[in-house]
């Protein structure tokens, strides 16, 4: 049996003419209707635990999802617990919610998340072909042990690698800093890479106020101490290797003298911050600081393992090699 968690999103969605454009409609029986041939592939069991932009999903929204799924992984009664678990989400926050179970949830069974980038009433529409392909991905017997998984667009990423990278195409998702776990399509899924199941911290909620600040050209930090006061650290988005304008220095060692952590990543899609560059306000510069690079991680990820590291009382990147987990 697999259990589907409908949270809402773009899968969800409809166009409403009163509203100007597309809104949540369908719920999880709706969905489930549109994609022939799901129910063959495995029981469905519909949790209709929400219908929500993908945007509106703050932390607390997160958390409470995240025990959910805990809650249904480890059912008290064995008849009861599903093979596999599907969440149906909106694509703009696959990336922290992915991240969020990934770090945090340790389970045999399979999590696959998935979602849609046009709506049922779109030429196109994905929905069906992405849900089937996820209910597929979470049947598989090798989907086992292999952690949080995204499935979308015929390819399977670990989750706490995937990140949109497109606006709008069918294939938004990539995995900028590793590569996709495999493949699924009507004849199966193939894996064609070895699990990539992070080491889990259990926090006991998601507390932790974290900031990401982009640098801007001739930047003075001003944003960076304004948010000090606000928030328990910060990701700051530099340039290329993380080489930041040096009108930030400033600002950066009142984050560390006040004792909150500051994350370098940057606002490259691929490769990773680095000591490369020693001038003044350069990565290299701001890591002497005792900065911290992000590591594989897109700047949205970093912001949610400081958020969840920062939750569970730890450093950033804790039980991961060089912040690699």
């Amino acid at each position: 049996m697999i259990h589907l968690i409908f949270t809402g999103g773009t899968i969800s969605m409809q166009r409403d003419a009163a509203a100007g454009g597309k809104i949540p409609s369908l719920d999880g029986k709706a969905l489930v209707n549109m994609a022939p041939g799901l129910r063959e592939l495995a029981p469905i069991k519909i949790d209709d635990w929400g219908r929500h932009p993908a945007c509106h999903m703050d932390q607390a929204k997160l958390w409470e999802l995240r025990e959910h799924v805990r809650s249904v992984a480890t059912a008290s009664r064995a008849s009861t617990l599903p093979s596999g678990i599907v969440i149906t989400h909106g694509t703009d926050t696959i990336e922290e919610t992915g991240y969020l179970l990934a770090r945090t949830l340790d389970l045999e069974l399979p999590v696959v998340i998935t979602g849609a980038m046009r709506t049922s009433g779109d030429p196109g529409w994905d929905g069906p072909g992405n849900l089937t392909d996820a209910v597929r991905v979470a049947t598989d017997p090798g989907s086992r042990n292999r952690g949080v998984m995204v499935a979308f667009a015929g390819q399977v990423f670990a989750a706490h690698q995937a990140v949109k990278t497109h606006t709008s195409d069918l294939d938004a998702f990539s995995a900028p800093h590793a590569a996709a776990l495999g493949t699924v399509s009507a004849a199966g899924v193939h894996f064609q890479a070895p699990g990539a199941k992070p080491a889990a911290l259990t926090p006991s909620g998601l507390s932790a106020r974290v900031a990401m600040i982009p640098v801007i050209t001739g930047d003075n930090g001003e944003i960076l101490d304004r948010a000090l006061s606000f928030f328990d650290g910060v990701v700051v988005v530099g340039y290329g290797t993380g080489n930041c304008p040096p009108g930030i220095i400033p600002a950066v060692r009142r984050w560390l003298d006040a004792g909150k952590p500051v994350v370098l990543a940057s606002r490259c899609v691929r490769g990773e911050v680095s000591a490369t560059y020693a001038f003044p306000g350069a990565g290299g510069d701001l890591i002497r600081l005792g900065v911290v690079p992000a590591g594989p991680r897109a700047p949205s990820q970093a912001r949610m393992e400081l958020a969840i590291c920062l939750s569970a009382g730890l450093a950033y990147g804790t039980e991961g090699v060089g912040g690699r987990v």
